[in-house]
C-alpha cells in the first residue's frame, strides 16, 4: 500500500518501480503496468445485489438495511491526504479532518481508516513513540500541545463512523529528506530506535533507505505490539488495522540485513520460514492481546493481493505476480485459516481481465479462502488508479468490480485513498456511490462475537431544526449506537446511523414519513425496531 513502491509483478516479471517514492502509507500500490488488451469492455450495468442485513418491521412495513463495511484510507505519511502539510496549526488540522469526515458521510461510508502510526511515530501522546513529523513538521518528537487522536475518534463517532486505527508495525523512519532516513543522529531523543540501536536495521542502501524494527528480535516485536495497544487502551477505537508492510519488499541484489538476529533466534529453521514465523507471531499475539484487552475491537489486515501463484503451490491463485508468502514473508492464508483476524482486505488493485492477476480470478480465490471461516472478506479498491491508461481510463471499472464483490459475498470495501475519493476522477466515485452506496449501511459485526440483542429503544417526539433536519427524541437507548429507519408507505429503509449521545436525525426528511429506531451494540448486534413514530409536517 503506498503511492510509491515497487510492484513486482511476480518473480517471473522484472521489478517495476511504482510511481513516486515508496511512501510507507500502507496499502500496496499496484505498479503502472498496462492492463491486458483482452480485458472485456464494459457492457450494460449489471443489477446490484444488496448485502442483506437488518430485516424487521417498521409501522407494518418490511424494514431492511445493508450490512457492509464502507470506508476509505486517510493517509498521513508524506501528508498525502492529511494533514495537507506538516506543522499546521491545531485549528487547521481540526478543520481539515472534519472535511474528510464530511466527505465520508457524503459518500455514505460507515468507517474511516486513519494512519496514526505511519513509521515508528504517533498521532497521540505516546510513551512508546515520538510525535509524527507529518503532524508537527519537526523531527524532535515534541508535542504539538493537543491530542489529535482523542479529537479524531470522537468526531468520527459523532457522525456514526467507525474509527479504525491504522498502524505500520515495523517501519521506524521514512527516507530523507522528508523523513529521517537512516541517519540515527536525526532521530528524536525519545525515539525507540535511538534508545535501542540493537533493534535497528537500515534497508535498503542509498537514498531510499529507512530504519526498521527488527522483526526477528522478540523484545522489539513486543515493544511494537505494546506501542500499538497503548492506543487501544487509551482511545475508543473500533478497529486495529495493518496494511502490507511487515518485512520490506525486496530490493534487487540486496537482502534484508538481519543475519545477527537470525543467527541468535533462527533455531535451525530456514531464514524464510523463520521470517514467516516472526510475522505470524506478531499477528497471532496482536489477536490474542486484543481479545484480552477489548474483545469488541476488530483486527484486520490489508495484504498484497497474491498469497502464492498456482504454479508454485497448488493452493495458490491462477496468477503470475509477486508472491507475498515468499517475497515479504506474509502467510496470509495461515492468518485466515487460523482465525487470527476479524477481517482481511486484500488489495486487489488490478482490472477485470488483467492477465497477471485478473480481478475476478483473485476475488474468487479470496472468497473461497474465507468461506467457512469467521474471517470477513473486504476488498481494498484501487480508486487511485482511475484515469491511468487502458482499462483504468474507463469510469466503470470500479463499479464493475464492486458488482462482482456482491456476487461473491464480499462484506465491504476500503478505498485507497481519501484524496482520490474526493477528486472523483472521470466521475468513477459518483458512479459506484450511486450504484452501490445509494443508502446508508450498518457495518458488519465481528463474526466471532455472539451476544444477545440490546433492548429496543422508543421514539418519543420529533422536531425540525433550523438546518432542515428532523431531530427525534428517544428513550431507553442503552447501546453504543443507533440506526434510524423511515417509511413513507412502502418498505422502510435505513436513513441514518450514529453514536449514542449524538442527535438522532434524518438529514433529508420526507413528507408523510414514519420512523423507527433500533439500538446497535459494540458487537454489531441490533435490537428489534421500535414502534413507529409519525413525524408531523
Amino acid at each position: 500500500m503506498t503511492t510509491a513502491r515497487r510492484l513486482r509483478l511476480g518473480l517471473l516479471l522484472a521489478v517495476v518501480l511504482v510511481a513516486a517514492v515508496a511512501i510507507g502509507a500502507g496499502l500496496v500500490r499496484a505498479a503502472f503496468y498496462q492492463a491486458s488488451a483482452a480485458s472485456p469492455a464494459p457492457g450494460p450495468r449489471a443489477a446490484v445485489t444488496p448485502v442483506v442485513g437488518t430485516v424487521g418491521q417498521c409501522a407494518g412495513q418490511p424494514a431492511q438495511a445493508a450490512r457492509e463495511l464502507r470506508g476509505m484510507w486517510l493517509t498521513t505519511v508524506y501528508n498525502l491526504d492529511f494533514p495537507s502539510r506538516p506543522g499546521l496549526s491545531e485549528a487547521k488540522v481540526r478543520a481539515e479532518y472534519l472535511g474528510w469526515l464530511d466527505l465520508a458521510v457524503a459518500q455514505r461510508h460507515n468507517a474511516i481508516f486513519v494512519h496514526v502510526r505511519p513509521s515508528g511515530d504517533a498521532f497521540w501522546p505516546s510513551e512508546y513513540a515520538p510525535w509524527s513529523n507529518w503532524l508537527t513538521g519537526r523531527f524532535d518528537g515534541k508535542s504539538p500541545g493537543w491530542d489529535p487522536m482523542e479529537f479524531m475518534v470522537a468526531e468520527a463517532h459523532a457522525r456514526g463512523l467507525e474509527f479504525h486505527a491504522w498502524f505500520n508495525p515495523y517501519r521506524g523512519t521514512q527516507p530523507a529528506p522528508s523523513g529521517v532516513g537512516t541517519d540515527a543522529a536525526k532521530l528524536a531523543p525519545n525515539h525507540p530506535l535511538r534508545l535501542h540501536p540493537e533493534w535497528r536495521i537500515a534497508y535498503p542502501k542509498g537514498r531510499t533507505g529507512r530504519f526498521y524494527f527488527d522483526p526477528g528480535i522478540p523484545e522489539a516485536r513486543r515493544f511494537v505490539e505494546d506501542s500499538m495497544l497503548e492506543a487501544v487502551r487509551r482511545y475508543d477505537v473500533d478497529g486495529v488495522h495493518f496494511d502490507d508492510f511487515f518485512y520490506p519488499y525486496p530490493e534487487q541484489d540486496e537482502d534484508f540485513p538481519d543475519a545477527a538476529s537470525y543467527q541468535r533466534y533462527g533455531a535451525g529453521r530456514s531464514k524464510a520460514d523463520w521470517r514467516r514465523d516472526n510475522v505470524n507471531t506478531l499477528v497471532r499475539e496482536m489477536h490474542e492481546r486484543l481479545q484480552q484487552l477489548k474483545p469488541w475491537v476488530r483486527f484486520g489486515i490489508s495484504p498484497f493481493g497474491i498469497w502464492r501463484n498456482r504454479a508454485t503451490d497448488a493452493k495458490g491463485s491462477a496468477s503470475s505476480g509477486l508472491e507475498s508468502y515468499d517475497a515479504i514473508y506474509a502467510d496470509t492464508r495461515t492468518w485466515v485459516r487460523s482465525g487470527w483476524l476479524d477481517y482481511i482486505a486484500p488489495q486487489l488493485y488490478w482490472t477485470i481481465g488483467f492477465d497477471k492477476a485478473d480481478y475476478t480470478t483473485m476475488l474468487k480465490w479470496w472468497a473461497a479462502l474465507t468461506e467457512g471461516t469467521k474471517v470477513q472478506l473486504y476488498i481494498g479498491m484501487a480508486d487511485y488508479r482511475v484515469g491511468e491508461k487502458n482499462d483504468w481510463s474507463k469510469p466503470a471499472m470500479l463499479d464493475r468490480e464492486m458488482t462482482l464483490n456482491r456476487k461473491y459475498g464480499v462484506q465491504g470495501e476500503i478505498h485507497y485513498s481519501a484524496s482520490q475519493v474526493r477528486d472523483d476522477k472521470l466521475g468513477a466515485v459518483t458512479r459506484y456511490r450511486e450504484a452501490h452506496y445509494a443508502a446508508p449501511a450498518l457495518p458488519p459485526g465481528p463474526a466471532r462475537l455472539g451476544a444477545a440483542a440490546p433492548a429496543t429503544p422508543q421514539l418519543t417526539a420529533a422536531r425540525r431544526d433550523p438546518s432542515g433536519r428532523l431531530v427525534l427524541n428517544a428513550t431507553a437507548l442503552s447501546a453504543t449506537n443507533w440506526a434510524l429507519y423511515r417509511t413513507t408507505g412502502g418498505p422502510a429503509t435505513l436513513v441514518a446511523t450514529g453514536r449514542a449521545g449524538a442527535d438522532i436525525a434524518d438529514p433529508r426528511p420526507a413528507a408523510n414519513a414514519t420512523y423507527c429506531l433500533s439500538a446497535v451494540d459494540r458487537n454489531g448486534n441490533e435490537s428489534p425496531l421500535s414502534p413507529g413514530l409519525a413525524a408531523a409536517q
